[in-house]
């Protein structure tokens, strides 16, 4: 689960980011990125998920969905940016996996065009964020 320091949670916020912010486009949805000024500020994310996308109860099951997946993306992501995930109806139909392999790779190539460094991590690369890869 995201912890608030690391959501969106004003609409001017949403506002600004949507309007300036760097987008990448994967299946079923968009993620829009923006660098903010001081670069000591948590990463964070906001999902703007409407009623075209399904009822509450899909509406809400994609967004703790995507909850998830982001949470694992903070150990790849640098401090500084904000990102809003923007769904479109066909995403609630994927399965959790191809969910999270499509929000991956929007999210590391809308960093990648903000100039951010991802942690040596490619958009296509698999990784499991609860494995020791020394082990």
């Amino acid at each position: 689960m995201l912890a608030r320091a690391n959501r969106v949670t004003s609409g001017a916020d949403y506002r600004r980011i949507s309007r300036r912010g760097r987008r990448a486009n994967a299946a079923g949805l968009v993620a829009i990125g923006e660098a903010n000024r001081d670069s000591a500020t948590p990463t964070r994310f906001g999902f703007i998920i409407t009623k075209r996308v399904g009822v509450a109860v899909v509406r809400n099951r994609t967004r703790r969905r995507l909850k998830a997946i982001t949470h694992e993306l903070l150990l790849l992501l640098p401090t500084g940016a904000s990102f809003v995930i923007r769904v479109f109806p066909e995403a609630a139909s994927f399965s959790y996996e191809q969910l999270r392999r499509e929000t991956r790779r929007a999210v590391l190539d809308s960093a990648g065009r903000l100039g951010m460094h991802t942690s040596g991590v490619e958009a296509d690369d698999e990784f499991c964020s609860c494995s020791d890869a020394t082990g």
